[in-house]
């Protein structure tokens, strides 16, 4: 779960870095409803609370600290990849807002027409949510 959780914080952290630099003239198309856009998130995923960050930062801070410290034994590797994600995302988002100069926001700019701004870390924390609610939905081990 560590080493998953660090390759999603850091991959995350670097896409942005990147990004933050190549994005800062203007949006990019890319191909078809995939464009590279700048946005500042002060927001909890997906824009969504933009008035509420201090809040979004505890609750962050507590989702990691419950996954990893106060959470009961990962008993699968489908939940231990879905812990390595999530954490990672909320360990890589927890850090924009607490150690970039962005006023306490989140990078964000993956954009698809249908859909909000997002970022690796977001990606992150979604597909381990649903992964972890598929591990969770099968039967238990004895």
């Amino acid at each position: 779960m560590t080493g998953l959780a660090a390759a999603v914080g850091v991959a995350d952290q670097i896409s942005k870095t990147v990004e933050q630099k190549d994005l800062a003239s203007g949006p990019y198309h890319v191909l078809g409803p995939l464009d590279l856009e700048l946005t500042y998130n002060k927001g909890a995923a997906f824009g969504l609370g933009a008035g509420i960050a201090p809040i979004i930062l505890v609750v962050g801070a507590a989702l990691i600290v419950v996954v990893l410290g106060f959470g009961r034994p990962i008993r699968s590797r489908l939940a231990t990849v879905a812990s390595g994600m999530l954490v990672g995302g909320a360990l890589s988002n927890l850090g924009d807002r607490l150690f970039r100069p962005n006023g306490g926001a989140v990078i964000d700019w993956i954009h698809l027409s249908h859909w909000p701004t997002f970022n690796v870390a977001d990606s992150g924390i979604v597909v381990g949510v649903a992964l972890l609610v598929l591990a969770n939905l099968g039967p238990r081990p004895g």
